[in-house]
């Protein structure tokens, strides 16, 4: 079922950064969700979360393993699966944090349609295909933490065939209602 962040994410100044020991606490989102829609890149899984142009630094695994990867161009984070509890976001933001860039950003619903999130998983097997190709070259490398981004590339292409085209349908559900659907209901399709 899909879940709406969007009220951890105003109540993120009062929660610990998951990427500090010391009990530090974020801030308030719009101190660091800055990041652009027209920036963002065409890798982030549909969803209120994405990467837009962020840093190079390779931060955001080590504290969201399971929801952010990197692209090969820049070193860019990517949002690969969207958080779908408040400790997931929780991890998220703490990621989104760590970027000097602030060029995360969390307003995905005010953009996304169902009719673009069926463009995008049409194009999955470009995305396929750029996993395959660079996880491939990672998953060699003499440093752990390129192999570790190379395992977040499995993740990411595990989710894409098991996992995502639910998400996706429950997503589309949620910005056509406005709510997540009820057992009963239909979600919509996404075409081939």
């Amino acid at each position: 079922m899909y879940w709406d962040p969007l009220p951890t994410v105003r109540a993120s100044a009062s929660l610990r950064n998951a990427g500090w020991d010391d009990g530090r606490l974020l801030d308030p989102p719009e101190d660091y969700l800055r990041g652009m829609w027209e920036n963002r890149d065409w890798r982030n899984v549909p969803g209120p979360f994405y990467g837009a142009q962020t840093d190079n630094c390779w931060a955001g695994r080590p504290i969201a393993p399971d929801h952010i990867v990197y692209e090969d161009s820049y070193g860019s984070e990517l949002v690969f699966r969207q958080p779908q509890n408040a400790w997931q976001t929780q991890l998220v933001l703490s990621a989104a944090w760590t970027d000097p860039f602030l060029s995360y950003a969390c307003d995905g619903d005010d953009h996304w349609n169902l009719e673009l999130i069926r463009t995008w998983w049409a194009e999955r097997t470009q995305l396929r295909a750029w996993i395959d190709a660079v996880e491939s070259g990672w998953s060699v490398s003499q440093d752990a933490q390129t192999r570790d981004a190379a395992k977040g590339l499995r993740d990411f292409r595990d989710y894409l065939d098991n996992g995502l085209e639910t998400h996706l349908r429950e997503y589309g559900f949620w910005l056509e209602n406005h709510r997540p659907a009820l057992p009963e209901e239909t979600l919509p399709d996404l075409g081939d």
